[in-house]
């Protein structure tokens, strides 16, 4: 830095003795007869007074370039001549000093001169209004207010693009503006129930059991033990099916499939006879690790990260995990007091996996080798739902009742200190359902038995909203910036407006909506039947299926494709072929198509 001060000094030491030259030939030939006249101070400068000395000078006193030389010529002289005025290589001196200049800009703050990276330090406290009224000041201002570091740290602020570089962009305020169009899209094909609507269906695997997803990767299992994927992405899946291993004693029918779940990595599915498999989404069909339980196994839990699977059996709770050469070990095996009801992982821990088991009215903390901490107890007030985050737990426990002042609530406890942060809710119902870790920052949304849905601003401890959502009590809920969606025991999906707390649109299905997951264009629920095996379900006893009204039904919403809901792709067009032909009378239903 110091060496270009010392260039720039020079080069401005070396026009100031040129200029001076050019003075005093100047004044020779006004002292000549015939001469022009000398011009008085203060008077402005004639046409012919040659520009770039002009804009020399000015630029060199550290301000800006007279408004005349800012201006165009005057039309009745040539650019040429104006810019070649004076002979010689001084054009080429003038558009190398204002170059300089250009490299080490001093950008005028009102009376004071600062460097330009001390300008752009200020203007990134800026908004997006702020940059555009600081653009309309000068010119110097618009190319300093237009930055593309401005806007590329505007772009991350505001979370669009995040895996992206500088460079990858061009202009970056376009590319702002936009990402934010697109958001805004999104949002009216929210609210007015815009986009394709899918039915994810496998007829051949009888009644659904239970649904997961992972950034849009769905897994279903069925009581026919099958495991079905579908990628609502693409609808190109390499393994549609995830096939289980087989032992030596596993001939006859497969067992239920009791829980499955999925990340980014992993998929894994538990079965009634307490069998677990593990699959690699990445290697294909077949399992890569399988482990047993003795008994019918209770919760299954897998983080949204890496690799670890937790499972609770009787009064067991096992967790196992790959080690660093890709070898599957349990990593610990807690003994618990009572039977387990709900299991979760926390996310984001460094180390060994850390789990939150609920088992009646005790919530444990389990760490690798240690034993079970107990988190919370109250004899007599059992947990009704479980969620957490990667510093807290949030979990409804059923009080006494009003007999005894002690209604039902959300505890919300830290799981590094085991302190009690907050007490929310006064309900008659119990809370069937809490989501803590989609949840906003500082925001936790709850369902009940009230059928009333409740969102909690963690710092104030009360409720900012109360919706009377569902008739026979809320099953399923999430939440993000601005909306909220919720299922009932009855089948019925709402989308609701959180600032306004009005219904924005409700979907109707036969059976209890169990499980929501939604991202900023994709909605994914699952009506999932309580009776896996109804009765009158089959028409014959060898038939592979039942009625489609007992299987249950997966709904995938796309909201960034412009079409009406009632107009989507019919799954005809989207099948893969590889599934068998008709069969019986849900010949209408099956595929290949064609065949029919």
């Amino acid at each position: 830095m110091a060496g270009g001060s010392a260039e720039l000094e020079l080069f401005r030491r070396r026009w100031r003795e040129e200029l001076a030259g050019g003075g005093k030939r100047r004044r020779r030939e006004e002292a000549e007869p015939g001469g022009r006249e000398p011009r008085e101070a203060g008077e402005p400068e004639e046409p012919g007074e040659p520009g770039y000395l002009v804009l020399a000078r000015g630029l060199l006193d550290g301000g800006e370039a007279p408004a005349r030389c800012r201006s165009s010529p005057p039309p009745g002289r040539p650019v040429e001549e104006a810019a070649g005025d004076g002979g010689g290589d001084g054009d080429d001196l003038l558009g190398q000093l204002i170059r300089d200049l250009n490299e080490i800009n001093e950008v005028p703050f009102f009376d004071v001169q600062l460097p330009y990276e001390l300008a752009l330090k200020i203007f990134q406290y800026l908004g997006k209004a702020e940059l555009g009224r600081c653009a309309q000041v000068s010119r110097t201002w618009k190319i300093l207010a237009e930055d593309e570091v401005l806007w590329y740290r505007l772009c991350q602020q505001e979370g669009y693009l995040l895996d992206t570089s500088i460079s990858d962009h061009s202009c970056w305020k376009l590319a702002l503006k936009d990402c934010r169009a697109k958001e805004h899209t999104l949002r009216t094909n929210w609210k007015n129930r815009i986009g394709a609507v899918s039915q994810l269906q496998y007829e051949l695997g009888k009644v659904l059991c239970d649904v997961h997803s992972s950034d849009g990767v769905v897994i279903a299992g069925y009581t026919s033990g099958e495991v079905r994927l579908w990628d609502t992405r693409t609808w190109d899946y390499t393994a549609p099916i995830l096939e289980p291993m087989h032992g030596p004693g596993d001939a006859g029918p497969q067992p239920h499939v009791s829980f499955v779940r999925i990340n980014s990595s992993l998929a894994v599915a538990a079965y009634e006879d307490g069998t677990v498999s593990v699959w690699s989404l990445m290697t294909g069909r077949e399992p890569i690790h399988r482990y047993q339980h003795n008994q019918r196994i209770q919760a299954l839990a897998l983080g949204s990260e890496g690799a670890t699977v937790a499972t609770a059996s009787g009064f067991e709770v096992k967790v196992e995990s790959p080690d660093d050469k890709g070898f599957w070990q349990t990593t610990g095996t807690f003994e618990i007091q009572k039977l387990v009801n709900f299991l979760n992982l926390v996310p984001d821990v460094l180390g060994s996996p850390v789990a939150v088991a609920a088992a009646e009215d005790i919530v444990y903390v389990l760490k690798g080798e240690d034993p079970g901490k107990i988190l919370h107890s109250v004899y007599g007030q059992p947990v009704t739902c479980l969620d957490v985050s990667a510093h807290e737990a949030a979990f409804g426990v059923k009080g006494f009742g009003w007999l005894l002042n002690e209604p039902n609530q959300v505890l919300l406890y830290n799981l590094e200190t085991s302190q009690c942060l907050k007490k929310l809710g006064n309900s008659m119902g119990d809370f069937t359902c809490v989501n803590l870790q989609d949840s906003p920052p500082n925001m936790l949304v709850t369902g009940n038995k009230d059928r009333r849905v409740r969102v909690y601003d963690l710092r104030k401890s009360e409720s900012l909203c109360s919706l009377y959502a569902h008739r026979l009590g809320v099953s399923a809920v999430q939440m993000d910036d601005w909306k909220i969606v919720s299922g009932g025991e009855e089948g019925m999906v709402c989308v609701w407006d959180q600032r306004m707390g009005t219904k924005l649109w409700e979907t109707h299905a036969r059976h209890p909506v169990r499980y929501i997951w939604f991202n900023s264009h994709s909605l994914i629920t699952a009506n999932i039947p309580d009776e896996k095996t109804p009765r009158g379900s089959s028409i014959m006893d060898d038939d592979l299926t039942a009625h489609r009204k007992h299987r249950g039904i997966i709904y995938a919403y796309e909201f960034s494709v412009d079409q009406l809901a009632v107009e989507s792709v019919l799954p005809i067009c989207r099948s893969s072929y590889d599934e068998v032909t008709g069969y019986n009378y849900n010949i209408g239903l099956a595929v290949p198509y064609d065949n029919i």
